[in-house]
C-alpha cells in the first residue's frame, strides 16, 4: 500500500528530530550549556510529537464506518492540540532550567563543539522546513501545517542558541546563555498559541474562511434557476469541508431538475478548494421559508432552556 505524502512527512521529520536528539544532548550534557539542552529537550519533544502525528494523520485517513459516519478527519485538530500543548510545556520547561541556571551560576564549556552542533541542527532543521511546508501546501493537512510551523519556530531558537553561543565564547559572561534560554522558551510557548487556536477552532466547528463562504454563496446566487438562498452553514474536520444550504426553487420544478440544479452547484463548489474533500447538502425549498425555520430553531432552543 503506497504511503501518502503526509504520513511520509511525519515519519521524515521523526528520523531527523531523533538525530538532533543525539547530537545536541551529547553536547548538551557535556558542556552545561543550558540553551543547548534546552534545545535538545525540544528536539525530544519534536521526535515524540512526529511520531504522535503519524498515527494521527494514519487514524484521520480510515474512511467512514457506521460509528464514525462522519470519518476521522477530527483527530487531526486534537493532535494539533496536543503538539501546541507540548510545545507550551517544553518552553516553560526551558525557562525553569534558564532560571536555575542564573541562580547557580554554573559555566558553560565545549564551546566550540556547542556552537558547531547548533551549525549542523540549523542546517537539518532548514532543510527539514523547506519540505515540511512543500508537503503541507501540496495537501493543506492540518497537522503537517503544525509541524512545519513547530520546526520553524526551532530553526529560530536554534539560531538564538548559536548567537547565545558566540557571545558566551566572546565575553565569557555564562548568564547570556541562561538569558537566551529564557527568551528561546518564551518564543516557543508565543508560537504555539497558532497551533491550539486552529485545533480548538475546528473542534469547535468554526465555519470556513470568510472569503470561501462568500464564493459559496455567490456560485448559489448566481445560479439563473435559484430564486434565493439561506441557512448557509459551513464547517471542516480539517480535510473535509462540509456545507449545507436551503435553495429556493419553483414550486412546481420536478425534483430531477431540482436534483441537477444542485450538481452543478457542487461541481462549482468543488473547485474552490481541490485539496480539500467536500460534503455538500443542498435543501430544496419551494418557498423562503428561513424565517419559519428560525423560529422553530428559537423555540427549540428556550424550549431546552426551560426544561
Amino acid at each position: 500500500m503506497k504511503m501518502s505524502p503526509q504520513k511520509r512527512a511525519t515519519l521524515v521529520s521523526s528520523s531527523v528530530a531523533t538525530i538532533l536528539v543525539i547530537v545536541k544532548l551529547m553536547i548538551g550534557v557535556a558542556s552545561g550549556s543550558v540553551a543547548v539542552l534546552a534545545s535538545a529537550i525540544d528536539s525530544l519533544l519534536d521526535t515524540l510529537v512526529s511520531i504522535f502525528n503519524f498515527f494521527a494523520i494514519k487514524k484521520s485517513e480510515e474512511h467512514p464506518d457506521e460509528v464514525y459516519q462522519y470519518g476521522k478527519g477530527k483527530i487531526q485538530a486534537i493532535a494539533a492540540v496536543i503538539e501546541g500543548t507540548v510545545i507550551s510545556i517544553s518552553g516553560l520547561y526551558i525557562i525553569y532550567v534558564a532560571i536555575e541556571k542564573l541562580n547557580s551560576g554554573s559555566v558553560t564549556t565545549l564551546l566550540t563543539p556547542s556552537i558547531f552542533a547548533m551549525l549542523f541542527s540549523i542546517i537539518v532543521t532548514f532543510v527539514l522546513v523547506k519540505y515540511l511546508l512543500k508537503v503541507a501546501k501540496e495537501t493543506d493537512n492540518l497537522v503537517i501545517k503544525a509541524d512545519a510551523l513547530h520546526y520553524q519556530t526551532d530553526l529560530w531558537s536554534n539560531a538564538a542558541v548559536l548567537i547565545a553561543l558566540g557571545l558566551v565564547y566572546m565575553t565569557g559572561i555564562d548568564a547570556i546563555d541562561a538569558i537566551f534560554g529564557i527568551g528561546i522558551g518564551i518564543y516557543i510557548i508565543y508560537s504555539a498559541y497558532e497551533i491550539i487556536q486552529e485545533g480548538i477552532e475546528i473542534l469547535l466547528d468554526r465555519a470556513l474562511e470568510g472569503e470561501t463562504v462568500a464564493s459559496i454563496g455567490e456560485i448559489i446566487s448566481k445560479h439563473p434557476e435559484i430564486t434565493s438562498y439561506h441557512w448557509l452553514r459551513t464547517r471542516t474536520d480539517g480535510t473535509t469541508n462540509y456545507v449545507e444550504f436551503h435553495m429556493v426553487l419553483r414550486p412546481n420544478m420536478l425534483l430531477l431538475e431540482a436534483h441537477r440544479i444542485a450538481d452543478e452547484v457542487e461541481d462549482k463548489i468543488f473547485l474552490l478548494d481541490k485539496k480539500k474533500k467536500w460534503i455538500i447538502t443542498p435543501h430544496f425549498d419551494p418557498y423562503d421559508d428561513e424565517a419559519v425555520n428560525d423560529a422553530i430553531l428559537n423555540g427549540t432552543a428556550l424550549l431546552k432552556k426551560n426544561l
